[in-house]
């Protein structure tokens, strides 16, 4: 894999990376998720797995880690085996993110799963948490899912502790989800503090099937903001556990393409994100060492013109991706 600059920071990464949503919590919505953890939930074993998935990562090449104070043990986990495995803080790159708070309690099916709240608060809070976790290998701090509904970005107090965290050498960033996605992403490249540019990177959905941001995030790569695509596989959806009826000419498409390029329809599903010069980070959300080999085949597809083509149709309104992902059911 070969390194490029993620940030204004100069954080060196290769092109995939791993999120830990689906290894820190034992609920989450991917599809087959309960099948990935073998439906075993205890503390030590999802640790043990987690450490056996963040091990073939590290053999493999990924050097880029992503996760979330609601991700459950997300942060305990990545962060006690980065000490364990005694890797130097210079040879990766951490990313975590505040706002979100994990209530579901370790269980499967919870009233409230994770609470949102982008509260100066929580992020003085939840940055000392971070800190307890992850300590000097923390590169990257993120809003997690900043939108115009919460406000966020107009809270002078907010922006401030940011930029504060930023002059004492943490890269700052946000993600962004929901068919506004573009809207907040435009809003955020314009923001300064003291007349510096306060957002070095952002994290946005972007797939076969979700492509509303796209022109947001050329502007922002452009702009020198370093880009990190999550949900490339849709949570499952661009997958062959993605059974359900109205997306079966769909499936049989990327499996047609799959076949014609001699792959998955996961690897090519990510290939085609890899395809943008744009995507600095593409993060794999494998919940197994098999998903990840399949993941990192995506890196040797031989994405053309006529998979961009086939794929271009399948996309689909950004009201109606961000509906049926909504319905998604934790597993």
């Amino acid at each position: 894999m070969k390194y490029r600059e993620l940030d204004r920071a100069n954080n060196r990464v290769v092109r995939l990376g791993l999120g830990l949503a689906a290894l820190g919590r034992p609920g989450y919505i991917n599809l087959g998720h309960a099948e990935d953890l073998q439906s075993d939930y205890d503390v030590d074993t999802m640790q043990r797995h987690a450490f056996t998935v963040l091990d073939a990562a590290w053999e493999a090449g990924i050097r880029y880690f992503d996760a979330a104070r609601s991700y459950g043990k997300a942060e305990v986990f990545l962060g006690s085996w980065l000490a364990e495995r005694n890797i130097e803080p210079d040879a990766v790159t951490v990313g975590s993110k505040w706002g979100y708070e994990y209530t579901a309690n370790w269980q499967i099916e919870a009233e409230v799963h994770e609470q949102k709240q982008h509260s100066y608060d929580r992020l003085t809070t939840q940055w000392q948490e971070s800190q307890e976790n992850l300590g000097s290998y923390l590169d990257l701090y993120q809003i997690h899912s900043a939108t115009l509904e919460s406000g966020v970005l107009n809270q002078p107090d907010v922006l401030k502790e940011l930029a504060r965290l930023k002059q004492q050498g943490t890269a700052i960033g946000l993600s962004v989800s929901g068919p506004s996605q573009r809207d907040v992403i435009e809003q955020a490249m314009q923001i300064q503090v003291d007349g510096v540019d306060l957002f070095d990177v952002v994290q946005a959905t972007w797939n076969v099937l979700e492509r509303s941001a796209e022109t947001a995030l050329i502007a922002a790569h452009d702009k020198g903001m370093g880009i990190i695509i999550k949900e490339s596989l849709a949570n499952g959806r661009l997958t062959n556990r993605n059974q359900s009826k109205e997306f079966q000419q769909s499936l049989a498409c990327l499996q047609q393409e799959a076949d014609r390029l001699n792959t998955t329809v996961d690897a090519l599903s990510l290939a085609a994100v890899l395809d943008h010069p744009w995507a600095d980070i593409v993060l794999s959300g494998a919940a197994g060492v098999d998903q990840l080999q399949s993941n990192l085949d995506s890196l040797n597809v031989n994405f053309d013109d006529q998979a961009r083509s086939r794929l271009q149709e399948l996309s689909e309104p950004a009201t109606q991706y961000w509906q049926t992902r909504s319905q998604l059911q934790w597993n």
